[in-house]
């Protein structure tokens, strides 16, 4: 048991130091209802003044985690939406400098994947106010003078805010196959796309090259996922649409073998899906079909060198049910605040 757990944790990329685990989780349950809030505000007493604006609640259930990457923060705070609206104000006398970039999420109504907001930021330690009723917030904290001197403004171009955003959600996304031994890197990675964002020039966009390719990919990737069924989809139209040359493309998807393999790979995924879906009963060549596979043959012979299994036999396997299935829980409980984290960063 112990060879397969080491087996599986070297192939999500996590090494020996072991998982990355948050340096903070907390929630609010620990509170009884009425008292929830009143919790949730003393993790931010000495960032912040939290009110909350609604007349009446019956409970305030909210959790909080947050993974420090050497001197920057990352925290991930959940909490009750829509009708529950909020004013955070800065602290009169502040104890702290850091920026905070911060990106809303929303839970739509109709259910789904949230929605993200613009990226909002700014100074603890400057005059700031605002009123939100969203679900929840991703913020990065970063000291004020980590990488360049600023005011206690930033400057910072909507084209670069876009691309700090998706970065941001990109980096958070990472966690669960990073492990601690990367922590170094993922700190220095952010550190140097803050500054080619921030304070733009040639020898800080060189440095971010590494993270600057992450989001791209990133990019690339939302593109293709949207537009899979499109079988006019074309490395050239995926240039356009991101804004690249050919030779950039080509060489940001090289390690997972190239743009049109992985176009490939992903419509083949696809028509796996299908085949093992039940409920799917269209034939072999309709699916294959449905996902740019035009020539049977062609595609039958593609699918089993990508799989090692044919179209039939991977359709047999699914409608019985023969799939590999794993999870993997690992909750983490440090009883230390963000502010503390904050202060010796």
């Amino acid at each position: 048991m112990q060879d397969n757990a080491q087996t599986e944790e070297a192939a999500n990329g996590i090494g020996a130091a072991g998982p990355l685990r948050c340096t903070i989780d907390i929630d609010t349950s620990s509170a009884p209802p009425a008292e929830q809030f009143d919790l949730f505000q003393s993790w931010h007493s000495s960032l912040a003044d939290v009110e909350l604006l609604c007349e009446e609640f019956d409970s305030f259930p909210a959790r909080e985690r947050v993974w420090q990457l050497g001197s920057l923060a990352l925290a991930f705070i959940e909490y009750p939406g829509t009708g529950y609206r909020r004013r955070c104000s800065s602290k009169k006398n502040p104890v702290l400098d850091h920026w905070v970039l911060s990106i809303p999420h929303t839970i739509p109504p109709e259910g789904g994947p949230a929605r993200t907001g613009q990226l909002r930021w700014h100074c603890l330690a400057a005059a700031h106010q605002d009123e939100a009723e969203d679900d929840g917030v991703l913020c990065l904290f970063f000291p004020r003078n980590f990488a360049f001197s600023q005011p206690f403004t930033l400057d910072i171009r909507p084209e670069m805010a876009a691309f700090l955003t998706d970065y941001v959600l990109l980096l958070h996304g990472s966690f669960p196959n990073r492990a601690e031994n990367d922590v170094p890197y993922m700190a220095s990675a952010t550190t140097n796309l803050l500054a080619a964002c921030i304070k733009p020039s040639r020898d800080y966009f060189f440095v971010a090259q590494g993270p600057i390719d992450a989001v791209i990919m990133a990019r690339a990737k939302k593109l293709v996922a949207a537009r899979l069924a499109d079988r006019d989809l074309t490395p050239d139209k995926l240039c356009q649409e991101l804004g690249i040359s050919r030779s950039r493309l080509y060489r940001i998807f090289e390690p997972v073998g190239g743009v049109s393999h992985y176009i490939r790979r992903q419509r083949l995924l696809k028509t796996r899906d299908a085949l093992g879906d039940s409920t799917d009963g269209s034939p072999i060549a309709s699916i294959a079909e449905r996902w740019g596979f035009m020539d049977p043959s062609t595609y039958s012979r593609t699918f089993k060198k990508e799989f090692g299994i044919s179209p039939k036999d991977a359709r047999a396997a699914g409608w019985l049910g023969i799939n590999d299935t794993s999870s993997a829980g690992r909750p983490h409980d440090v009883p230390v605040s963000l502010s503390s984290i904050l202060m010796n960063s």
